[in-house]
């Protein structure tokens, strides 16, 4: 899997979790119990999609958004693919060589 195809599976894969916690949001009654379901998933995820650090934060604000009440609507996936791709002064995948 080429740089590209991974930035633009990871944002797919954003959105769709995103999508899914507003599900929680959305359907009364359920919305509590899906999020205590949902919250260390998504955490999870955040993992799984971003490494290191700054992987780890964002699986710690992602935790916090889906667990308490009424913060489902923030897209944490969405905001980390920005701040990865777009907003990030590290270019991603680049190579430093040392002379």
């Amino acid at each position: 899997m080429n740089n590209n195809t991974n930035k633009y599976t990871k944002l797919f894969l954003g959105l769709l979790f995103d999508a899914l916690g507003y599900v929680t949001f959305i359907i009364p009654g359920i919305g509590e119990f899906g999020d205590i379901i949902w919250a260390p998933a998504s955490a999870w995820l955040m993992t799984k999609l971003y490494k290191g650090k700054t992987g780890r934060v964002a699986a710690v604000v992602s935790f916090i958004e889906e667990a308490l009440p009424g913060f489902d609507v923030i897209p944490t996936f969405t905001i980390m693919w920005l701040y990865t791709y777009v907003f990030s002064n590290k270019k991603q995948d680049q190579t430093i060589e040392v002379k």
